[in-house]
């Protein structure tokens, strides 16, 4: 018997692919990213695999409605200033030809934020 391939677009696999994708990285690595232009800053209050999701899904409404309210947006040069200087890290996805990237506090349960934790 022979077993069927997963889908890939099924939504639950790939929220599962995005919550293993995310990690966390020294900023200094990304700067290059941030001069191109490519590093979406998003919300601590917002799931970080989630906004991945909405991004893949090309949910603009949604999209519209979290930089309307300042959820994302690009990384302002005073945050990369400093986190450059504060040698930070920050939890990052990539969504190419995007990076997310969220700075979370340092208490966070698991080591990961809640989006990056599989149930």
């Amino acid at each position: 018997m022979s077993q069927q391939a997963p889908d890939p677009k099924d939504p639950q696999l790939l929220r599962q692919k995005l919550a293993l994708e995310t990690a966390r990285i020294g900023w200094r690595e990304l700067e290059a990213h941030h001069a191109r232009g490519v590093v979406v800053q998003v919300a601590d209050q917002l799931d970080l695999v989630e906004v991945a999701m909405q991004l893949i899904s090309d949910n603009k409404p949604q999209f519209e409605a979290w930089l309307a309210s300042g959820e994302i947006g690009p990384v302002a040069d005073a945050d990369a200033h400093t986190w450059h200087h504060e040698s930070a890290a920050v939890w990052a996805l990539v969504v190419a030809p995007w990076v997310l990237v969220q700075q979370r506090g340092e208490n966070e349960a698991a080591g990961k934020p809640a989006s990056a934790r599989l149930q």
